[in-house]
């Protein structure tokens, strides 16, 4: 059924008008002063309400193993949490299981993403740089869709890859039209405090933070743009937290290196107080890069608004605080003895929108259009998506969320649609909250309302990445 919405305020990165809609076999054909469609159509009053284009989240681990636990949504739940939350797209990181092919992974991968509510592409974790990886990037690439790359400098043993590997990653990606994602911690110096913390018996869940110094974040940054920078690829540092790697990022962006770089919303609005949480409480932020000093955030604040940091994303990857229902390998519990020992990540994936309406437009006076900017059309771009997603034009899919940017309401844990038992933001007020969200013209939320179905969201296959 083709599908109106009438009386919307229409913003986009770049523009901001009063139009109507019309969204015809998932696409919007045609958008107009006072359209008049026929009875068929279906109607969707947006009067008062802002019309976006549907967020795009390029940094999630849904269905997502670890060597010792597994992240609790399945794409069905995390999708369908995401949709809630006003993110009809996300890209998510495929990790194959160490030994097999990346080929191999992206085929189970597949099978997990089969439930998903929304649409969904991958990025490809590289877990060695061997000669037949190194042509099964060309593959991913050119008949998979995948032209992106995800790199580790952490986890010495598990995911970490020196810097040749590094190198030669790089240079594949680049040669190919692919951009490299990476996780910039040392994690050679990281492993060394966290032995040292252990041995002492140093292993409340704080010390997380205190043997994940911001400098050895900074390090890495630059290291890995200086291997980029002579790969002659793109290069996107995920999850930046540290004013040292942001000072990296916007050195090389000044000399006109390719480099881009997300943060997420954990890192804008908590800090390192956190962990002084009584007892176990501090592991539900146990997450990697950890929460920072109050100084950082004004960094990213201001990375943010000079076009230094260009995306924000969740990085959602959700283990349950506590060991029931699903059993200690989706839990946090498998550290209660030993920090080093807690499973790395946090929820995060329905409550971006809004958190990032509130604390950029609403508190730092952020222009609605850079809103959609960072949130939406940004990620669209870099990732090769762009304009089928993160825009709101013709021939564009009719990925849309009406948003109400003067409702406050406070966000809980017992009315999210992830699996997850927690939330990082409980009890935090928020202004501005989604209404109603659509994909490809089908209404899936509306309210409190799920009208959309596990299986209906398509897999993406991407044009070239870091482009942009």
């Amino acid at each position: 059924m083709a599908m109106l919405i009438r009386n919307g305020r229409i913003v986009t990165a770049v523009d901001d008008y009063a139009a109507d809609i019309l969204v015809d076999k998932g696409r919007i054909c045609t958008i107009g002063e006072h359209l008049t469609v026929g009875g068929d159509v279906e109607v969707h009053n947006a009067n008062g309400l802002l019309v976006f284009p549907g967020g795009v989240d390029v940094h999630t681990h849904l269905d997502s193993a670890t060597p010792t636990a597994h992240t609790i949504d399945t794409f069905g739940s995390g999708t369908r949490a995401a949709a809630f939350g006003g993110t009809t797209t996300l890209v998510d990181f495929c990790t194959p299981v160490a030994g097999e092919s990346t080929l191999k992974g992206l085929e189970d991968w597949h099978r997990r993403r089969e439930s998903a509510c929304v649409d969904v592409g991958a990025h490809m974790t590289l877990l060695d740089a061997d000669q037949g990886t190194l042509e099964d990037m060309k593959t991913l690439i050119r008949s998979e869709g995948v032209s992106s790359f995800k790199l580790f400098m952490a986890y010495p043993g598990a995911l970490m890859l020196d810097d040749g590997a590094l190198f030669k990653a790089m240079r594949v990606a680049g040669a190919n039209g692919a951009m490299t994602c990476v996780h910039a911690e040392n994690g050679a110096v990281i492993d060394v405090l966290v032995q040292e913390a252990v041995a002492q018996g140093l292993k409340a869940p704080r010390y997380h933070a205190l043997t994940r110094p911001p400098i050895m974040e900074g390090e890495a940054t630059h290291r890995a743009i200086r291997l980029a920078e002579l790969a002659a690829t793109p290069l996107y540092i995920v999850h930046l937290s540290a004013a040292q790697a942001l000072a990296a990022v916007t050195e090389a962006r000044d000399r006109g290196i390719a480099v881009h770089a997300e943060t997420c919303p954990h890192y804008l609005f908590l800090n390192a107080e956190e962990y002084a949480r009584p007892g176990f409480e501090a592991a539900k932020y146990v997450m990697t890069p950890p929460l920072r000093e109050d100084g950082h955030q004004q960094q990213l604040w201001r990375g943010l608004k000079t076009d230094d940091l260009q995306v924000v994303s969740t990085d959602h990857c959700p283990f349950c605080f506590n060991e029931q229902p699903y059993g200690l390998q989706f839990s946090k519990q498998q550290g209660s003895d030993s920090f080093s020992r807690i499973p790395n990540g946090a929820p995060g994936v329905e409550t971006r929108m809004s958190l990032v309406y509130d604390g950029a437009v609403v508190k730092h006076g952020m222009s609605v259009n850079r809103f959609v900017e960072i949130t939406a059309t940004a990620p669209a771009k870099l990732f090769g998506l762009f304009p089928k997603k993160g825009t709101i034009a013709v021939g564009s899919d009719g990925d849309l969320v009406l948003f109400d940017p003067a409702e406050r309401w406070t966000i809980r844990a017992t009315e999210h649609h992830s699996r997850v038992d927690y939330t990082l933001f409980e009890g935090r007020e928020v202004t501005g909250r989604v209404k109603k969200v659509f994909v490809r013209g089908q209404c899936i939320v509306d309210g409190t309302r799920w009208l959309g179905r596990e299986g209906m969201g398509q897999y993406l296959r991407r044009g070239e990445s870091g482009r942009a």
